[in-house]
């Protein structure tokens, strides 16, 4: 089965993936499933120049973070992943930024009128990712789904020139590694049959 190939790609080969695969894995996430049908995604596709850009706005959002004085220390406990992270997407050919066009920055967001929304689009772009991630894996290519852009939020939407939320990243490229499944939770710890 695709989703038990599926595995999250740590290191790349420097070489390009091909458009037509490219447009197949977007493709794939356009044709997502959502909430009530409202589609809340977005794909910016990085390459080159535009990619080093983005992620050396990402590095400046990451320092900023590590500075700042009110930042809540379990936030900044995930500094170190996030700049590992950064490393790894700077090998990988392609970088898929995923944003909701339905809402804006997630920092200043009213709850409580907002909330049910949210909740829906970020299952449904999540729903759109994996998507995403199962049609690379058919294809051969490895991919690596990123919730680190949180650090810097700020700093890549300026870069953007977006009022979108940027809910998360994708890498993709062709994998430089075989890495063997990671643990999961036991069936019968996850499924209960009312």
């Amino acid at each position: 089965m695709i989703y038990e190939e599926r595995k999250s790609i740590r290191k790349y080969k420097a070489e390009m993936i091909p458009e037509d695969a490219l447009r197949e894995i977007l493709e794939a996430g356009r044709l997502a499933p959502s909430a009530k049908n409202r589609q809340p995604w977005r794909f910016l596709v990085a390459t080159g120049e535009k990619k080093a850009e983005i992620l050396n706005a990402m590095e400046q959002g990451i320092l900023r973070t590590k500075k700042s004085k009110v930042m809540p220390e379990k936030f900044k406990k995930g500094l170190a992943s996030a700049e590992n992270t950064l490393r790894i997407m700077r090998e990988a050919p392609v970088l898929v930024l995923v944003m909701n066009t339905h809402s804006g920055d997630p920092y200043g967001l009213n709850f409580a009128g907002k909330r049910v929304s949210e909740i829906h689009d970020s299952l449904s772009i999540g729903a759109a990712v994996e998507n995403m991630c199962l049609r690379a894996t058919e294809l051969g290519i490895g991919s690596l789904w990123i919730a680190n852009t949180v650090y810097a939020h700020k700093e890549i939407t300026a870069v953007l020139h977006t009022k979108d939320q940027l809910s998360c990243a994708v890498i993709f490229g062709y994998s430089d590694e075989k890495p063997a499944g990671r643990p999961r939770k036991a069936f019968d710890e996850v499924v209960e049959f009312l």
